[in-house]
């Protein structure tokens, strides 16, 4: 019985600790809330290989472009994957919803920006696809 007392005695005691805690921290994050729909903006622009792939009425909103940037020689080498996906968070500032890449190239020794060594670049057209009408007129 006294074992069993003092059981209750520290299990009373352990949960009035906790339970005094739980109220004082809070959690900080440099996340913002603000930012979560630009964090995921090239997941809400699909590819496309050409026009005629588009099942409803569409607008082209201009040509947009990402890189990858290959920094120092021992750097990764830059990538058609981040410069696409740079290109189609580009697209996405256009409101656009879809894009259709017309190629990418790597520029060496970078004669167009002087902060990379080799610098990967996607090349597309932007376009507003308007899914609430699902008929191309």
């Amino acid at each position: 019985m006294k074992h069993f007392t003092f059981s209750l005695s520290v299990l009373g005691l352990c949960s009035l600790l906790i339970s005094a805690c739980t109220n004082q921290y809070a959690v900080n994050t440099n996340l913002d809330k603000e930012n979560f729909s630009q964090y995921f903006s090239p997941a809400a622009v699909t590819i496309y290989q050409n026009e005629q792939e588009f099942t409803a009425n569409y607008k082209s909103l201009g040509g947009v472009e990402g890189e990858s940037c290959q920094r120092k020689a021992h750097h990764e080498l830059p990538n058609e994957i981040d410069a696409r996906t740079h290109a189609r968070s580009a697209a996405y500032q256009l409101g656009a919803n879809a894009i259709i890449f017309s190629g990418c190239t790597l520029i060496e020794d970078n004669q167009a920006n002087k902060q990379c060594i080799r610098t990967r670049v996607c090349y597309g057209r932007a376009f507003f696809i308007d899914k609430t009408n699902n008929t191309k007129q």
